[in-house]
């Protein structure tokens, strides 16, 4: 089977307050989007406001992914979220 590709943007504002809300809405997304053997791209670009909400949405977009056999890769990821990712040792997962 070719591997496809598939990309979604994660918002600009990601709290505590959004998180749920992005999570149930990307998640789904990227699993319906992605086949077995493809990749899906979470573009963090975008995102300005967060906290670490932000990381729990990535998981559970990389959950979703995982579980329909695909890769899940995450662009654009600032700075400051990759700090938040190392220090709950999460950033080998965000490669």
């Amino acid at each position: 089977m070719t591997a496809t590709y598939t990309s979604v943007v994660l918002p600009a504002v990601v709290m505590q307050a959004q998180a749920q809300s992005v999570a149930d809405g990307l998640a789904p997304l990227l699993a319906a989007c992605v086949v077995e053997g493809g990749e899906a791209v979470l573009d963090a670009s975008s995102l300005v406001r967060f906290d670490s909400s932000a990381l729990a949405v990535i998981l559970a977009c990389r959950r979703a992914v995982l579980a329909k056999g695909a890769q899940l890769r995450i662009t654009g990821l600032p700075a400051r979220a990759q700090a938040l990712a190392k220090a709950y040792g999460l950033s080998d997962l965000f490669h």
